[in-house]
């Protein structure tokens, strides 16, 4: 296993800085930090952001290029996401419609969905959210209760679902919904739905951080069409499946890199603190630097398979499980040697200009349950990797 970049791959890296340093205006967190910004205007700059990667060409690289991509391999996206991560710039808006549904189109959609949803999802023009999760169905999808009643050659979707992200801003919502009440998987269908109809409601939802990024969406006998059914109708948990597997899968070096700024600001802290030189405080950051570059290997090694041609698999829960529990560790941390101030949001008077502890220990806390709880990646690990026998 080949565990080291090529010269191509090097100097592809090198090319993307070179793009991001005459690109980024000023790092997301600066953005956050200004107080002219609101939620509606930083996702202005998220938008923005994102047409510009779309126009160099580096969104949605390992698509092909009649989709708008370059055919580029994962070990290259793995970089690129790596170096945007390390240079703190902003998301892109649409990271649900390209980092799933649009995988999804390509792989089960036909020929006009892909002509209708693809260009415009790239340029941003239309911002989609993703309706899969429900007040009783979370981890547990296949229980999920929408359902989804023909109406001559359409269907009237009427439910609930919940955790929406990025609901608040989307023009579209890709939903799945029962059309058969009888049948656990083969009676879920994969719909693509506008929010802006009658029958339908967003809500936002206030999280811990302060933010309304998530929303709730209520369908009361909402308009699904036919012709925006992905797939057959019946084959939604099919689609799904290959939707969430790459969102298990996408970010192997990118969490790591993300990761290194923020160790740099809590060694800076320790040091203006006064306290950088005490052995517990050193065994406590070195213990957390030592666990980061445990998750940087993990992801080298899931590129190097990828590489040689191997599909992920179930060993990918280990990075989900790895990054989501290191970054409490981590913010954990941070409130342990930084004191009151790590209690500081990024515009209080006062709060450090390089992390923003606060709102990362808030946000970490979900980290371990969205996208696959830690329970789900422990028992995928232990009955798919490590082929442990199940209790009886």
């Amino acid at each position: 296993m080949d565990l080291q970049f090529t010269s191509e791959q090097e100097a592809f890296r090198q090319e993307v800085r070179e793009w991001i340093r005459a690109n980024l205006e000023r790092p997301f967190s600066e953005e956050v930090r200004d107080p002219a910004h609101d939620a509606d205007s930083l996702v202005e700059v998220r938008r923005r952001w994102q047409k510009r990667l779309n126009s160099a060409g580096y969104l949605a690289m390992g698509w092909a290029p009649e989709w708008g991509g370059r055919g580029a391999s994962e070990v290259e996206e793995a970089i690129l996401l790596e170096e945007l991560a390390r240079a703190d710039a902003p998301q892109v808006p649409n990271f649900l419609g390209i980092s799933l549904l649009g995988p999804a189109l390509i792989h089960h959609g036909s020929e006009a969905q892909r002509q209708r949803f693809i260009p415009k999802m790239l340029d941003c023009e239309e911002i989609w959210c993703q309706g899969f999760s429900e007040p009783s169905s979370g981890s547990d999808l296949a229980s999920l209760r929408t359902r989804a009643e023909a109406d001559g050659d359409d269907f009237r979707i009427t439910g609930q679902k919940v955790w929406t992200t990025f609901g608040p801003w989307s023009n579209w919502i890709f939903v799945l919904a029962r059309t058969d009440p009888d049948d656990r998987y083969g009676g879920i269908s994969f719909f693509l739905m506008p929010l802006d109809q009658d029958g339908v409601e967003v809500r936002e939802l206030r999280q811990i951080t302060g933010e309304a990024e998530f929303g709730e969406v209520f369908f009361d006998g909402a308009l699904a069409k036919r012709e925006n059914i992905v797939g057959d109708i019946g084959e939604g948990w099919k689609v799904a499946m290959t939707l969430l597997g790459y969102e298990r899968g996408g970010d192997t070096l990118s969490n790591p890199a993300e990761y290194d700024g923020y160790l740099d600001g809590l060694k800076a802290g320790v040091a203006e603190a006064g306290i950088g030189d005490r052995a517990d405080v050193r065994e406590k950051i070195g213990r957390l630097v030592v666990e980061n570059e445990v998750l940087r290997a993990n992801g080298l090694r899931t590129l190097a398979n990828l590489a040689a041609g191997n599909a992920p698999g179930p060993e990918s829960s280990f990075g989900k499980l790895g990054w989501s529990e290191y970054a409490q560790r981590l913010t954990d941390a941070s409130h342990d040697l930084l004191g009151p101030q790590a209690q500081l949001t990024a515009r209080t008077p006062g709060a450090r200009a390089d992390v923003d502890w606060a709102y990362q220990y808030l946000w970490s806390r979900a980290g371990t349950i969205y996208s696959g709880s830690s329970e789900i990646q422990r028992n995928i690990i232990a009955k798919r990797v490590l082929r442990m026998p199940t209790a009886r």
